[in-house]
């Protein structure tokens, strides 16, 4: 019976534990991830929201005056995220998703589907407002972030405790984005 090497042998075992180690990072990102901190009421959820600040993210870029509009369809939503282009006035860009809840104990953990199934990814709402008119959205990795808010613009206050709170939850405010939005 032949024998292997340590020359040879060395390349699997180390290819072994990086593939070990490179499996277990998601875990270790989810396990970093801020989870919900409030129970979110799913009739509140319905309506126009609006784009206060985000992590740039790829699928936003240049995304100006960004909204989500939330419709109760059954047991999920249908969602319409739209920005423009480069200005509030830009060219108009749209996706359509499918969200379910998957947290039935507080209600702020929602699969969203986008283009009929392809892509699949969880939203968190990681907390939101005593008066619910804004909340704070994450990934569960802890990559990305946003602030939504009920009316176009927050005031100076809230908005400043609202980044205060994204502070809080781990994230670095100053790589934070402010698209401008329709007053």
């Amino acid at each position: 019976m032949p024998s292997l090497s340590h020359t040879r042998l060395r390349p699997f075992v180390l290819s072994l534990a990086c593939a070990g180690l490179l499996s277990a990072l998601p875990s270790l990102a989810a396990a970093a991830a801020p989870e919900p901190a409030n129970k979110v009421e799913l009739t509140k959820m319905t309506g126009r929201w609006y784009e206060v600040a985000r992590t740039p993210n790829a699928m936003q870029k240049a995304c100006e005056a960004a909204t989500a509009d939330w419709t109760r369809t059954g047991a999920g939503y249908s969602v319409v995220q739209t920005c423009r282009r480069g200005t509030p006035d830009g060219p108009k860009k749209e996706w359509k998703a499918n969200a379910t809840p998957v947290d039935p104990v507080k209600n702020a953990k929602f699969k969203l589907s986008f283009f009929g199934g392809v892509m699949n990814q969880e939203y968190w709402i990681l907390d939101h407002g005593a008066d619910d008119g804004w909340l704070i959205m994450g990934t569960p990795g802890g990559n990305y972030v946003w602030l939504l808010s009920k009316a176009p613009q927050l005031s100076a206050a809230v908005r400043s405790q609202a980044i205060a709170r994204i502070r809080q939850l781990g994230y670095d405010t100053s790589k934070l984005e402010f698209p401008q939005q329709v007053r």
